[in-house]
């Protein structure tokens, strides 16, 4: 009976999570952004972590390394960003916002953050600290790393 009901919550937990961004997407197109929510998702990580290897660059986004390669190809043919000679190994590169993306994400900061605060209305600080703690201990039970 327990299985069934955690079952139940990875359910919600996964169909709440694909529901955001379907979302999030549709008011993307909406919006006519020129952009997705994976390739903001690239951009804003790039702007939080200047000149990221692509590695490094897909651990952050949670994408595996072809489907990070794809979208940072798209963001290059945009000229959202770029790829330059990593100073401290010359065989890789880096990704690098260029002044184009720089703008593209300062022009749409306050309708994202609109569209992203849509999913926590009716919400108060209490359910986020809860929501927050729960994920958290969801997140540490499963590391991958060997230490759980």
């Amino acid at each position: 009976m327990l299985t069934e009901q955690y079952n139940a919550y990875s359910f919600l937990l996964e169909r709440t999570a694909r529901r955001i961004k379907q979302y999030a997407q549709y008011q993307f197109n909406c919006g006519d952004f020129g952009i997705t929510v994976d390739q903001w998702s690239i951009l804003k990580s790039l702007r939080q972590h200047a000149d990221l290897s692509q590695k490094e660059l897909a651990e952050y986004c949670g994408k595996d390394q072809p489907t990070l390669t794809r979208i940072v190809d798209l963001l290059v043919g945009k000229n959202l960003v770029e790829r330059r000679a990593n100073p401290t190994d010359r065989r890789s590169f880096v990704v690098h916002l260029t002044p184009e993306g720089e703008r593209k994400i300062d022009t749409l900061t306050v309708n994202i953050n609109e569209i992203r605060m849509h999913a926590w209305q009716n919400l108060d600080e209490a359910d986020f600290e809860h929501l927050k703690r729960i994920l958290n201990t969801i997140y540490d039970n499963l590391d991958i790393g060997g230490k759980s």
